[in-house]
């Protein structure tokens, strides 16, 4: 049985990197995309399970999301956004954008396992 594919948009090592090894540590495959330009292609191309975005991004993240959600063969994907602490405008774009949940990066690998179980459950 192959492992299900997370893609992960990020350009800041920490908490990016982080987030990747956690994820492979709960059994998914992982891609990584460094270029908000492309997301919404690779999302197509590759057909993940979810996506975790970083809105802390240089690039237009919110803009990508709106594209993933606007289009028929994407829309399905669960968006998880994270930002820190304090992005509270970048948090309510992202959820008007389409991300399904957005989170503070101080508390997503702590708590990552519950968040892509509640991101699922959600889609």
């Amino acid at each position: 049985m192959q492992q299900p594919l997370a893609i992960v948009f990020y350009e800041r090592l920490m908490p990016g990197s982080q987030l990747v090894n956690r994820l492979q540590d709960l059994h998914y495959r992982v891609q990584t995309v460094d270029n908000a330009g492309r997301l919404a292609a690779v999302v197509q191309e590759g057909k993940p399970l979810l996506l975790v975005a970083d809105l802390a991004a240089k690039g237009d993240v919110i803009g990508a999301i709106e594209k993933i959600k606007a289009d028929p063969a994407t829309n399905h994907v669960p968006v998880i956004a994270f930002a820190p602490d304090q992005a509270t405008e970048k948090f309510a774009a992202a959820q008007k954008a389409g991300a399904i949940l957005t989170v503070a990066e101080s508390a997503l690998t702590s708590h990552l396992s519950q968040l892509l179980e509640q991101a699922l459950a959600m889609d």
